[in-house]
């Protein structure tokens, strides 16, 4: 969802295919990469469609997947505002490369870029809190272990980290770390492990030591129904970033491709 509603906003950009060797959509930025299951939104559009012929978009959909997503694996239930259409101009990896953060992105490029959608300090550090679910490839915390003169070297958890992701593995695109102890779970334990020093990117590493973002870490670590809170309310701002309505873009007959 976020990936998707970054560029260019919540348009389902995401789930288009490349139409030819000379065209690379969205889906092939290499920020993209470990991006899975879009198939998914399009075996569930497929569904839909029968019942209600391009009525339903492949934006909405998408936003509802990462909905359910969330409060199935443990997380609060969000209410969301639908009427999304999809984008009708195919978007290339380009835009990706230049809208989406890097693997190592900091705080202060972070927040700026949340803040360019509207979303308080605090929902900004509620919603990098979605990292309690899910895993980091290898690939893209090798330039924190090996290049960041700020990395703590020699930690426990950093040596760790190293034993997973060995540099100049072959390997790094498919070799994953768990982002936390219980990835299958939507929790408060992300804000827990960080404040132990055990974040995995840059980011996670960076939020629980500076001084704008530490308040909301040792708050939501304390307080889970503040986090869940908080990230509703962000979720639903980032869900409702660009969106096309009315008579903008169009509605998908598939979400794999244009119209």
């Amino acid at each position: 969802m976020f990936h998707d509603c970054q560029v260019q906003g919540c348009d389902a950009s995401i789930l288009v295919d490349s139409e030819s060797n000379n065209y690379k959509s969205e889906i092939r930025s290499s920020r993209n990469m470990g991006i899975r299951k879009r198939e998914a939104v399009n075996l569930l559009k497929s569904v839909v469609e029968v019942q209600c012929p391009q009525r339903v978009s492949c934006a909405d959909i998408l936003i509802l997947a990462a909905r359910e997503a969330v409060f199935s694996s443990g997380g609060p239930r969000i209410d969301v505002p639908l009427g999304r259409r999809d984008s009708s101009n195919p978007t290339n990896s380009a835009l990706a490369d230049s809208s989406l953060p890097p693997s190592n992105v900091g705080v202060d490029d972070m927040l700026r870029l949340f803040e360019q959608i509207g979303l308080s300090l605090e929902e900004s550090v509620a919603i990098i809190g979605a990292h309690t679910l899910g895993v980091a490839h290898c690939f893209n915390i090798e330039s924190r272990l090996y290049d960041d003169p700020k990395s703590e070297h020699g930690s426990a958890f950093e040596m760790y980290l190293k034993l997973r992701c060995p540099q100049g593995s072959l390997t790094s695109n498919i070799s994953v770390v768990l982002n936390e102890p219980t990835t299958l779970t939507f929790d408060n334990h992300y804000f827990i492990n960080t404040i132990n020093g055990r974040g995995v990117l840059t980011i996670d590493a960076e939020i629980p030591f500076d001084p704008r973002t530490v308040p909301f870490v040792q708050r939501f670590a304390a307080d889970q129904d503040a986090f869940f809170q908080t990230f509703s309310s962000a979720f639903v701002k980032l869900s409702t970033s660009g969106v096309l309505t009315g008579s903008q873009g169009m509605i998908r007959r598939s979400c794999n491709a244009l119209n």
